[in-house]
């Protein structure tokens, strides 16, 4: 069997389906930054036990998660606005069954296709990030980064082939506007502080092996490329081709041109000795 981790802070709308799509596992766990709703009371009345932590960054609290007490030797790593699809769940418990634990062909990690959605919209061609490591052995894995943090695996990673479900605007839009304002200002605040990849490399941006460790590189190249927010909004238009995704892709890739444009303004205020 597999433990779960579900990392919340004030979630009552999103959780109740979150805990209905793991209700397979007996072991489930969340991580509460001290939530004013009925988050715990929600959590509590399905099972899971409940574990407080207050927030300081998003790694950090991943990886307090990472030591609790699991039942089980595999976790599965889920947001609340996400759901495994059954095939999912299916391909996860058979791969955990076949896996050695230890030896020469032993894994320490998965990676998984995830399906960001909006307006009932699939973004296939305007999701820029689709592949995360999601199932580990947690006693191998690490979050790096305080913001929009990257999983680290001690091992093998293997590769699943059915998707996890996000819904990042099951809140609206404004609540989307407003996290994403937080995450802006820790990017912006990384930035300033140098905490960020000192000496990317072109080479391992364009051609690394690790999918993880390319995508360092390219944001760390990308945070130096003047025009960003514009840049990104044409190479999501165009080149990823999020207008073939309809509304929702150019809705997508213009709410991502204004988080990139934020970063920017942020960084700039900071350098000034602004706020």
């Amino acid at each position: 069997m597999i433990s779960v981790l579900i990392l919340t802070k004030n979630e009552e709308r999103d959780l109740p389906g979150a805990l209905a799509s793991v209700a397979w596992s007996d072991d489930i766990h969340v991580v509460d930054s001290h939530s004013t709703d009925r988050t715990v009371e929600i959590a509590q009345a399905a099972g899971a036990r409940v574990h407080q932590r207050a927030f300081d960054n998003y790694a950090e609290q991943r990886n307090f998660g990472l030591f609790l007490p699991f039942a089980h030797p595999w976790l599965f790593i889920l947001d609340a606005d996400e759901r495994p699809t059954p095939e999912l769940v299916n391909e996860m418990l058979h791969a955990v069954r076949n896996t050695p634990g230890e030896g020469p062909n032993s894994v320490s990690g998965f990676r998984l296709r995830r399906r960001d959605f909006l307006f009932g919209t699939w973004l296939k061609h305007a999701q820029i990030s689709p592949y995360y490591i999601r199932l580990v052995r947690p006693e191998r894995a690490n979050y790096t980064r305080a913001i929009n943090e990257v999983l680290e695996v001690d091992g093998a990673v293997g590769e699943l082939t059915h998707a996890l479900d996000h819904y990042p605007f099951s809140k609206g839009i404004a609540h989307w506007i407003a996290k994403h304002n937080t995450y802006s200002t820790m990017e912006a605040e990384l930035i300033f502080r140098q905490q960020g990849l000192r000496h990317p490399s072109l080479r391992t941006a364009l051609a690394g092996s690790d999918f993880h460790a390319r995508r360092l590189h390219q944001k760390a190249l990308f945070y130096r490329l003047p025009g960003r927010p514009l840049i990104k909004w044409c190479y999501m238009m165009f080149l990823r081709g999020a207008v073939l995704d309809g509304a929702a892709g150019i809705t997508y890739a213009t709410l991502q041109c204004i988080y990139e444009y934020m970063i920017v303004l942020k960084t700039r205020e900071l350098r000034r000795g602004g706020a």
